[in-house]
């Protein structure tokens, strides 16, 4: 299969480029330098050029407590980009993946956001990637949207993704106590990702590792086990005494009604693939 894969510097888009390539797959990764997902014509005369036979949009503008300074770049990658990939792939028959976010719903919710929830985003970056949801489907009834959280990864800069290498280090870390999510693997997400195009069923899926989720504490908590770090190193914290610009969900697990319908798999549990990320697997 010819697949696009957008945002290609990105940790998710790294891990599905590497999984996607060791199934036989025909990669073509490009960086928003080679294509902007936000010019649609660019984006057409790519998809026509190209004939791409499925793409996995893994382009986002993740900046958080930017978005709320600056709604046009967010916006301009996470809902226009996202409509105008789905239209291009569209255009040219092509099966269209687009990542959401958890943050599309408020956190009131304590228990698990199924697709049965309505969405109620509270910040600019959150607003946007549902804008973006929205106008895919618009654009293009075959798109399928995988809203993920608390994703982490090889290569990525995210608190979860720096954790082990800040422990190693025997650095301390503030770790919030009252934010709860389910986390995901970029490598478990990636090859979803994959399984989704082939299966090519438009639908709204929520993905992530299994598990009953945790707080960035208990994800710290789990980090210090797994390393052998020191847990004297975590300074609890509220998330509010953080003070940072963007709301934020304080509780936005994931659960999907429909994946195991449709034959897919539990991904594994948030500590087993915890524990491969810390041992370099």
């Amino acid at each position: 299969m010819k697949v696009l894969i957008t945002g290609a510097n990105g940790m998710v888009a790294r891990a599905a480029s590497k999984y996607c390539r060791s199934v036989g797959d025909e990669v073509v990764a490009l960086t928003r330098q080679d294509l902007d997902i936000a010019d649609r014509d660019a984006v057409i005369r790519a998809f026509r050029s190209e004939r791409f036979e499925a793409v996995l949009n893994c382009a986002a503008f993740t900046d958080v407590d930017g978005s709320e300074t600056d709604p046009s770049k967010c916006y301009a990658v996470n809902s226009n980009g996202v409509e105008n990939l789905a239209f291009a792939s569209g255009d040219i028959g092509s099966r269209f993946v687009t990542i959401s976010t958890d943050y599309v719903f408020d956190g009131t919710n304590s228990g698990f956001y199924t697709q049965r929830d309505t969405p109620n985003p509270q910040g600019v970056y959150a607003k946007a990637k549902l804008d973006g949801e929205e106008r895919a489907r618009k654009a293009n009834a075959s798109s399928i949207i995988v809203r993920s959280g608390w994703i982490y990864g090889h290569g990525g800069t995210n608190f979860l993704s720096v954790l082990g290498d800040l422990l190693r280090d025997g650095k301390p870390i503030k770790a919030i106590f009252d934010s709860h999510g389910t986390p995901t693997f970029a490598d478990d997400l990636a090859r979803r990702l994959r399984e989704l195009a082939e299966l090519d069923l438009p639908c709204t899926f929520h993905v992530t590792n299994s598990g009953n989720g945790t707080s960035y504490a208990g994800f710290a908590e789990m980090a210090c086990e797994l390393i052998g770090a020191d847990r004297g190193l975590l300074i609890p914290a509220s998330a509010d005494s953080l003070k940072r610009p963007a709301p934020r969900p304080s509780s936005s697990k994931l659960a999907c009604l429909f994946s195991e319908r449709f034959g897919l798999e539990p991904l594994r549990h948030w500590e087993s693939a915890l524990a491969d990320f810390l041992s370099g697997k």
